[in-house]
């Protein structure tokens, strides 16, 4: 295409083979190339740009320097390994990024032998890594393992965990710390990135290694003391000292943009017997793109864009509102009315839509970094004082977290409140980022309440009614995207725990749908009505407590019934199932089936094909109903004697 960037150097790499190729002075010119053809990429299909734009330079050093795919090389998070695709063999669908059928926006090992560990949650790599390093050990295998991770993923403690681990791994462990955000680093240059040069290099490790074999052979306090003193004065010339307490060998800060300063460092790691490796690189997110640049989160996720102008393409305004902003509309006025209510965010301001509440109530918000279980322990604890936190947390993230929901909050029944944004299927993030679980792994606990919402009215009632209810801890579920348009309410409602409501009223077959599904519950029921299947549509609202006398009603009296959810086998319909058991409402003949998502991880796609894909829109559930009932009908197929 004539748009596209000119790349004449970049046209042949078709691998990082190529890449280590290419003369050190040639590599400036890659740098650049590679960093317009992802802008223009990014342009066409949206995505992460930012991070991805912090690593250009880094991307083309470690493969030009490391032996990939044999040398392992895993991205933390994998959202700014965009350029590291277009360089494995990938940039012939880098314009597929995040669509059906396309690139992942994260690391995949499905994808390409240069993806040797998946991600997309943060804080995972050098675990992963030292299991690759080890592994190498085992079987006497001399490559070696690098992370890559960001200074935001630094604050899990996942990461310090491995850090602590890492020893054993010794030369075949290198850990990159990509720090885009400045705020471990001095100011860099020249002479930090000589001193980097100096601490990594032979003529540095050579006469400290003899030394270290003269203090050894001291006393011990001699040989303790002169440790001291030559860690003390390493960290003093270039910062470390934390991950020189880890074991870490430390080198750094170096200029990230500087490909030539980068390569020579990392020669020096890769042949030096010292190890494990920590080497502190300094990038500017965002870097080489000046609307990024300018911006306020670096073009940190984008849609469309105008490569020119930067300016994105959001679409026609004036449209529903997006469930993260209810959330965060009705949170604030909770916090309105009431002093005690905090707003408790793992990393994640703006996705949680609280950098709203925040701008409002800047000392009842709480952003504890890349740390899920110590939020939740953390709400836990003001919960006990008497306030009433608001931890908003992804539904997949707070996974991480499940230890302290169930060890700290729900046996010593304290309220902290759950807003689980992203419930459901995600679209282009994919299943790394579905909110697939989070019924199965709340509504086994006891003492919970979890509910998920079906429109942004019964959002904004559901975070008043969690506001008010302090007798144990409580959750609502709702996914990413707009609502229905419908008028929230000055005041809201608050809801009696455990009691749905009756939508439509029929006879036949009822529709027992929770959360968002329901506008396709009332679709099937109008199509059902026009075949003469009279039908009653319930939006159940709770999952748990469940309004069992409303099942009760529903179960008896009609000849089929379907639950309906944007969750995985174990959720609303398991439970539902169970106290139909429990209670022989199915033993008259009664036909209950369950709707759910499909037992797999659903790949990346527009979320309504995903949704059709995991046959929970309108047409599926009407096929379900003729199912049950045996009738042939829409290409249902009759099957005499068995049930669907």
């Amino acid at each position: 295409m004539s748009d596209r960037p000119h790349t004449p150097l970049l046209d042949t790499i078709d691998g990082p083979a190529d890449i280590r190729a290419l003369a050190k002075e040639q590599l400036l010119q890659l740098s650049d190339e590679l960093r317009a053809e992802m802008i223009s990429a990014v342009s066409v299909t949206g995505g992460h740009l930012g991070a991805g734009l912090g690593v250009v330079e880094l991307t083309v050093a470690i493969h030009h320097v490391f032996d990939t795919p044999k040398d392992t090389l895993i991205w933390d998070v994998g959202h700014q390994a965009y350029p590291h695709k277009i360089v494995t063999g990938r940039r012939d669908r880098i314009r597929t990024l995040r669509m059906g059928g396309g690139l992942s926006g994260f690391t995949k090992r499905s994808e390409s032998e240069y993806d040797p560990f998946g991600a997309a949650h943060s804080s995972t790599s050098i675990s992963a890594a030292i299991g690759f390093a080890i592994a190498n050990k085992l079987s006497g295998d001399p490559h070696h393992a690098i992370a890559v991770i960001g200074d935001g993923a630094m604050t899990a403690g996942m990461a310090y965990e491995a850090m602590n681990n890492a020893e054993a791994a010794g030369n075949r462990l290198i850990v990159i710390l990509n720090d885009n955000d400045m705020s471990i680093a001095p100011p860099v240059g020249a002479l930090r990135n000589s001193l980097a040069r100096l601490v990594s290099s032979g003529k540095y490790l050579a006469p400290r290694r003899v030394a270290q074999k003269i203090a050894r052979a001291m006393p011990d306090p001699l040989h303790r003391a002169a440790r001291k003193v030559e860690e003390y004065a390493r960290g003093l010339m270039t910062g470390g000292t934390l991950f020189e307490e880890l074991g870490f060998y430390y080198v750094g800060p170096i200029d990230g943009h500087d490909v030539e300063a980068l390569v020579e460092v990392l020669e020096n790691v890769r042949d030096t017997e010292e190890g494990p490796m920590l080497v502190h690189v300094v990038t500017k997110k965002g870097k080489g793109y000046g609307p990024a640049e300018a911006s306020a989160d670096k073009y940190h996720g984008v849609v469309k864009f105008d490569v020119v102008s930067g300016k994105q393409d959001k679409g026609p305004g004036g449209g529903p509102p997006a469930y993260t902003s209810v959330f965060a509309t009705a949170l604030t006025a909770e916090a309105r009315r009431d002093d005690k209510v905090v707003a408790i965010t793992a990393a994640m301001p703006s996705g949680t839509g609280l950098d709203k509440f925040e701008a409002e109530f800047p000392d009842r918000t709480f952003d504890v970094g890349i740390a899920e279980q110590h939020g939740v322990t953390f709400a836990a604890g003001l919960a006990a004082q008497g306030y009433r936190p608001f931890c908003a947390i992804y539904s997949t993230f707070l996974q991480r977290a499940y230890d302290q929901v169930v060890h700290d909050v729900a046996i010593q029944n304290l309220p902290v409140r759950f807003a689980m944004d992203r419930a459901g299927l995600v679209g282009a993030d994919g299943c790394t980022h579905a909110g697939a679980f989070d019924l199965a792994y709340l509504c086994t606990l006891p003492n919970f309440v979890v509910m998920a919402a079906a429109d942004e009215v019964e959002l904004t009632d559901m975070i008043h009614t969690m506001a008010l209810h302090d007798s144990g801890p409580s959750a609502v579920r709702y996914p990413r995207g707009n609502g229905r348009g419908l008028a929230i309410p000055a005041n809201p409602t608050r809801l009696e725990i455990g009691k749905g409501r009756i939508i439509r009223e029929g006879k036949k077959v009822a529709i027992l749908s929770l959360g968002t599904r329901l506008e396709e519950a009332e679709k099937a029921a109008e199509t059902l009505e026009s075949m003469g299947l009279s039908t009653t549509v319930a939006d159940m609202r709770f999952a748990k407590p469940l309004d069992e006398a409303l099942i009760r009603k529903l179960l008896t009296n009609h000849e089929v019934a379907v639950t309906i959810e944007e969750a995985a086998i174990g959720g609303f319909g398991a439970h539902v199932l169970t106290l139909a058991s429990d209670e022989g409402l199915i033993d008259d003949g009664l036909k209950l089936r369950t709707m759910r998502l499909p037992d797999r991880f659903q790949d990346h796609d527009n979320p309504g094909k995903q949704y059709d894909e995991a046959g929970l829109n309108a047409p599926q559930i009407v096929e379900t109903v003729l199912r049950a009932l045996r009738h042939n009908d829409v290409g249902v197929e009759a099957e005499a004697g068995v049930s669907a």
